[in-house]
C-alpha cells in the first residue's frame, strides 16, 4: 500500500495514540508512527508537543527512520530551541558514523536547524566533516558552511571555515570543488567587500580540469565563478576560452549560456586580428541556434539573452538569420521577440529575405504581431539605405489591403522613413491623404498630422486638412494637439496669405482655450515668436532638421556591457541591472567588462567607443552624509546676494535631466546642454564678499583667479625622439582647452613639416587646428606653441582614464608619446548645480557610489579654498559649519555631461595647516580618482 493512507486520518486523540506508538518497542511500528507525524506535519497541523518522542527515536541504524526524524526536527527547531538542545549529541555522534550517508544527513540537517544556541555546538562536528576522507561528506560540510554563514557570519569566520573552504577549490573530487565554489560565492554575494574568491592562474587552472567532470549544476557555479575572474593578458584569456569551449555543446541550456558568458567577457580581451578570434565567433553560434529548438519558456530566454549579445557582437549570429523566422505556432511572446533580432541582423545581404517574410507577417490575424510587423519593414528601411526604396512600395502595398490598424502603422513608419530620407518618397504623400478620414489612433494621427505640416507647399488642401482635425480639437490626445499647432504654424509661414484665419483659429484654442501647460506654453511661444519677429520664426519652425539615427532602441553602452556580466541570469532576461530589481544589499555588485586590448579594429565597430561610464571597480562605500546634507535646504546664506534675480530661463537644463535620463543622461546623451551664465553684468563684482559671493551669478566664464596651470614638463626626450625633444602642460581659458608645448631641435640639422595626431581616449580629447610651426626649427632652437583642444574625437576607454597617447611628424620620422592630462581641463564653466537639485541628485545617485579621499596639510582656509577651486571650474554651491569644520558642497560639470558631486569638510590640523577630506559621488564613480587628483593639485599649487 502506498503513503497515501497516512494523511487519510482525522480521528481526534491522535496526538496521545501516536505518543504511545513513537515509544514503543517494536522498530516496525516506530518507524509507522514517525510516518504518522510527518504527515500530519505536513498537512499543517500542530504535532510539536511529540518533540521530545520524535527525538528519542534519532537513535537508530534505519536510515529511513533517521531522514523521517530529521525532517521533523527540521521543521520545530526554531519554535522549540531549547528541545533541540537536546538532539546534539545524536549529531555528533552521527558526524562519525561509519556510513557516510549517514554522515552527511547529519552534516546537511546541522545547516538546517537555524538556531544561534545550537550552531556553537555544531562547528566541531562541521570541522571533521569538512576533512572527512568521504567526497560525500566532504561536499555536503562545504554547502553547510554557507548556511552557517548565514545564521552567524562572524562565527564562521572566527571557527576559520572559510579558510577551509578555500582549501577545499584544491580537492580531488571535482563536485567537492563545484560546491566549494558555489558556497563561497554565496558568502561573497552577502558581503562584496570580502575578497574570499582570491582566483589566480593556479586556482583557476584547477577549476578548468574540475569543470570536465563535474554534475551540470556544479558546472555552472564553476563557469559563473570563472566570468568573474580579471585574466592578466591575452594569452591567458584564451587559454580560459579553449577550456570552456567544449561547454557550448552540453544538454543543459543553463550551462551553455554560462559559458556563453565566460565567452562573451574574455572575447573582450582578444585581439580581433587573432586567427582564433574569428574561430570563436564562428563556434558561438551553434549552440545560440539550437537553444531555439527548446520548449517556448526556454527559447524566450534564450532569445532575451540572443538579444543581448546580438547588440554586443552582431558578427556571431550575421549568417543565422533564418532560425529567426517566425513560426505559425510560436506564442506571441518568442514571435516579438524574435522580430526584434531579425531587426538587428537585418543587413544589405539578407534584405530582400528579411522584407519577404515581414511582408506574410502583416498579414497574420494576431493585431500586435501584425503591427510589430508593420513597424520592423520601416526599421528595415532606416537601416539599411538601399532597401528603403522596397519597403516603401512594401508598405503602399499594405496601406492598399485597407485593414484599419496596418494603415495606422504604416503611416508611423513613414513618417520616420521621410525624417531618414528628405526629399525623396514625398509621391507617396497623396496615397496616404486618401487614408485620412480612417485615422482614429492618436499615434497615427499625429504622424499624418506633421506629415501635412512638414511637406504643406506639396499638398494643393493642406489647409483644408489640417482644418478638418481642428474641428474636434479639444477632444483629441495632447501629442495630436501639439502636433495639430506645429503643423498649422508651419503651413502658415510656408503660406501666409490663405491661412491667416486657420493659424488665429489654433493659437487661440491652444493659449485661451486649454488647461494644458505644455500645449500653452507652444502656443504662447509661437504666437510670441508670429507677432515680434516671423523670419526668426521661420528659421526656428522650419530649420533643417537633424536625421533621425537607426538603431534608437539600442540598450544603452554601459549597461549593456553591464548585462552582458549576467547572461543567463534573470537581468539578462529583464534588461535591467539587478540593482534595479533585487531588494536590499545583495546582488548589487556592479560587474563590466574587461578593458578592451589595443586592437587596430576600426571605428565603425559597434563596440569601437565604449562610454567613459564602464565601471572598473568599484570606490569604496563609505556611510552617507544624509543628516548632513539634509539640512542645506536650512542654511543661513548669509546677506542677500546683490545682483539681478536668477533668470527662469537660467535652471540647468543639464541638472534637471540628470535626475530623469538615468545612464543616458550620465554619458552626456540628453539633448539639452546647460545654458550659459544668466547675468553677465555680475562679472565684475569683486571678490571679497565671502559667502555671498559664492551664490553670485558669475557663471565661472573667465573667473578672476584663473585656472590652474601645472608647470611643463618633458613628454619626449630628445634621445627618443632622434633629436626632437617636446616639454609641455595642459590649460584652460575662457571655456578653451589647450595644449601648451615646447619643441626643442637638439639635432644637427632643421626640423620641419610638422603634424600632430592623437589616438581615441577616454574624453574624446583631439586637436582642433593643426599643429602650426611657422618657421622650420633650427638646431638648438625651440618654440612656444599653443594648440587648441576639443572634446569630439573618437572615445575609448583608456587605462588610467585620463591617459592620452600621442603622435608627432617631421621630416624625420614619427614619434610617439603617451602623457597625462589633468581632469580639471575637462572641467565645464556652467557646472554650478542649482542647490534643490544638488539635493536630490546626491539622494539619488548610490551610496556604493561614493568616494572618499584625504588632502593633507593644505594652507588655505575655507573661503581661499572655495575661491581657488572655483577658478579652475568647481563651484561651491552651500557652506556650513559643523562643530568647528568648515563644509563646503560642490559641484562640477565634465565635458561629456558626466556630473560629480562633493562635500569637502576642513578641519584645522596645526595653526597653519588644515586637512581636507573629500567625499564624491557620482554616476560614473571611476571618474572620483582623478576629479581627487585635480582637487589635490590645485589646492596644493
Amino acid at each position: 500500500m502506498t503513503d497515501s493512507k497516512y494523511f487519510t486520518t482525522t480521528k481526534k486523540g491522535e496526538i496521545f495514540e501516536l505518543k504511545a506508538e513513537l515509544n514503543s518497542d517494536k522498530k516496525e511500528k516506530k518507524k509507522e508512527a514517525v510516518k504518522k507525524v510527518i504527515a500530519s506535519m505536513t498537512v499543517g497541523k500542530d504535532v510539536s508537543a511529540l518533540f521530545p518522542d520524535v527525538v528519542n527515536c534519532m537513535q537508530t541504524d534505519n536510515l529511513e527512520l533517521k531522514k523521517l526524524v530529521y525532517l521533523y526536527l527540521m521543521n520545530y527547531a526554531k519554535s522549540q530551541p531549547d528541545m533541540a538542545i537536546m538532539a546534539v549529541n545524536t549529531f555528533v555522534k552521527d558526524c562519525e558514523d561509519p556510513n557516510p550517508l549517514i554522515r552527511a544527513l547529519a552534516v546537511r540537517t546541522m545547516g538546517c536547524i537555524r538556531v544561534d544556541k545550537i550552531t556553537e555546538y555544531l562547528c566541531e562536528p562541521l570541522r571533521k566533516c569538512l576533512k572527512d576522507e568521504d567526497p560525500y561528506v566532504r561536499k555536503t560540510a562545504a554547502v553547510c558552511v554557507a548556511k552557517l554563514h548565514d545564521i552567524n557570519a562572524q562565527l564562521v569566520e572566527d571557527q576559520g571555515f572559510l579558510d577551509t573552504l578555500k582549501d577545499l577549490i584544491s580537492d580531488s573530487n571535482p563536485m567537492v570543488v563545484a560546491n566549494a565554489v558555489a558556497a563561497l560565492s554565496e558568502i561573497a554575494e552577502s558581503h562584496p567587500s570580502s575578497n574570499l574568491l582570491d582566483l589566480n592562474p593556479q586556482s583557476i587552472n584547477k577549476l578548468l580540469t574540475a569543470l570536465n567532470e563535474c554534475t551540470e549544476w556544479g558546472q555552472i557555479f564553476i563557469l559563473d565563478c570563472l566570468a568573474n575572474y580579471m585574466p592578466k593578458d591575452d594569452r591567458e584569456a584564451q587559454s580560459i576560452c579553449e577550456r570552456v569551449t567544449p561547454r557550448l555543446s552540453h544538454a543543459n541550456s543553463a550551462v551553455v549560456l554560462s559559458a556563453v558568458k565566460v565567452l562573451m567577457k574574455f572575447m573582450e580581451m582578444l585581439s580581433k586580428d587573432l586567427d582564433y578570434y574569428g574561430t570563436l565567433l564562428k563556434k558561438l553560434a551553434p549552440p545560440l541556434v539550437t537553444l531555439l529548438s527548446a520548449e517556448p519558456e526556454l527559447q524566450y530566454v534564450a532569445l532575451r539573452n540572443i538579444n543581448l549579445i546580438v547588440q554586443k557582437r552582431p558578427e556571431i549570429l550575421k549568417h543565422e538569420m533564418k532560425v529567426f523566422f517566425v513560426k505559425y505556432n510560436d506564442p506571441i511572446y518568442v514571435k516579438l521577440e524574435k522580430l526584434d533580432i531579425m531587426i538587428r541582423l537585418a543587413s544589405q545581404a539578407n534584405i530582400a529575405q528579411v522584407l519577404a517574410e515581414l511582408k506574410e507577417y502583416a498579414t497574420e490575424v494576431d493585431v500586435d504581431f501584425v503591427r510589430k510587423a508593420v513597424r520592423a519593414i520601416g526599421r528595415c528601411a532606416i537601416k539599411v539605405e538601399q532597401s528603403a526604396e522596397r519597403c516603401v512600395s512594401t508598405l503602399l502595398d499594405l496601406i492598399q489591403t485597407k485593414v484599419n490598424y496596418v494603415v495606422q502603422e504604416a503611416i508611423v513608419v513613414i513618417k520616420d522613413i521621410f525624417r531618414k530620407y528628405p526629399n525623396k518618397y514625398e509621391s507617396v504623400i497623396a496615397t496616404l491623404c486618401e487614408n485620412l478620414d480612417s485615422l482614429d489612433e492618436p499615434e497615427a494621427r499625429a504622424a499624418m498630422i506633421w506629415i501635412v505640416g512638414e511637406y504643406a507647399e506639396r499638398i494643393d488642401n493642406a489647409d483644408e486638412l489640417l482644418e478638418s482635425f481642428l474641428e474636434g480639437f479639444h477632444d483629441e490626445s495632447t501629442q495630436v494637439q501639439l502636433q495639430l499647432l506645429t503643423a498649422i504654424v508651419k503651413l502658415f509661414l510656408k503660406k501666409p496669405t490663405e491661412t491667416q484665419e486657420l493659424v488665429q483659429q489654433v493659437l487661440s484654442l491652444a493659449t485661451q482655450d486649454s488647461d494644458n501647460p505644455d500645449l500653452r506654453d507652444r502656443g504662447y511661444i509661437y504666437w510670441r515668436l508670429l507677432s515680434t519677429d516671423p523670419v526668426a520664426a521661420k528659421e526656428v519652425v522650419l530649420a533643417e532638421k537633424p536625421l533621425i539615427s537607426e538603431e534608437t532602441d539600442l540598450i544603452e553602452p554601459t549597461l549593456l556591457d553591464e548585462l552582458i556580466c549576467y547572461i543567463g541570469t534573470l537581468a539578462s532576461v529583464y534588461h535591467k541591472p539587478p540593482s534595479a530589481f533585487v531588494e536590499g544589499s545583495r546582488g548589487v555588485v556592479h560587474k563590466s567588462l574587461p578593458p578592451r586590448t589595443g586592437s587596430s579594429e576600426s571605428a565603425e565597430s559597434p563596440d569601437a567607443a565604449p562610454s567613459a561610464g564602464q565601471a572598473a571597480e568599484q570606490p569604496a562605500v563609505i556611510p552617507a552624509q544624509g543628516d548632513l546634507l539634509g539640512d542645506l535646504l536650512n542654511l543661513d546664506l548669509g546677506p542677500p546676494v546683490s545682483g539681478p534675480p536668477l533668470a527662469a530661463s537660467s535652471v540647468q537644463m543639464g541638472a534637471v535631466d540628470l535626475l530623469g535620463g538615468g545612464l543616458d543622461s550620465l554619458m552626456g546623451g540628453s539633448g539639452f546642454t546647460a545654458p550659459g551664465p544668466a547675468a553677465p553684468a555680475a562679472m565684475g563684482a569683486p571678490l571679497g564678499s565671502g559667502l555671498g559671493d559664492l551664490f553670485d551669478l558669475t557663471g565661472g566664464v573667465g573667473t578672476l583667479s584663473g585656472s590652474y596651470v601645472a608647470p611643463k614638463t618633458v613628454w619626449l626626450p630628445a634621445m627618443k625622439a632622434k633629436g626632437l625633444e617636446i616639454s609641455g602642460t595642459f590649460s584652460r581659458q575662457v571655456g578653451s582647452i589647450c595644449m601648451d608645448l615646447v619643441l626643442t631641435n637638439k639635432a644637427l640639422q632643421v626640423m620641419s613639416d610638422f603634424a600632430i595626431q592623437f589616438n581615441r581616449n577616454s574624453f574624446g580629447l583631439a586637436p582642433a587646428a593643426p599643429l602650426q610651426v611657422h618657421a622650420p626649427l633650427a638646431p638648438n632652437q625651440s618654440v612656444e606653441i599653443s594648440l587648441p583642444l576639443n572634446t569630439v574625437g573618437s572615445v575609448m576607454k583608456m587605462d588610467p582614464l585620463n591617459n592620452l597617447q600621442v603622435a608627432v611628424k617631421n621630416n624625420i620620422d614619427v614619434f610617439y608619446f603617451s602623457t597625462l592630462y589633468p581632469l580639471h581641463i575637462l572641467f565645464v564653466e556652467d557646472g554650478k548645480m542649482e542647490r534643490q537639485m544638488f539635493l536630490a541628485t546626491w539622494k539619488d545617485i548610490p551610496n556604493e557610489n561614493e568616494a572618499q579621499f584625504q588632502i593633507k596639510d593644505c594652507s588655505l582656509n575655507a573661503d581661499a579654498v572655495s575661491s581657488k577651486l572655483q577658478g579652475s571650474n568647481i563651484f561651491t554651491i552651500a557652506k556650513r559649519n559643523v562643530e568647528g569644520q568648515d563644509m563646503l558642497y560642490q559641484s562640477l560639470k565634465l565635458t561629456n555631461g558626466i556630473w560629480v558631486l562633493a562635500e569637502l569638510r576642513i578641519q584645522p590640523s596645526n595653526p597653519s595647516f588644515t586637512d581636507l577630506e573629500l567625499s564624491l559621488k557620482c554616476r560614473a564613480p571611476e571618474v572620483s580618482q582623478y576629479v581627487y587628483q585635480a582637487y589635490d593639485a590645485i589646492l596644493k599649487n
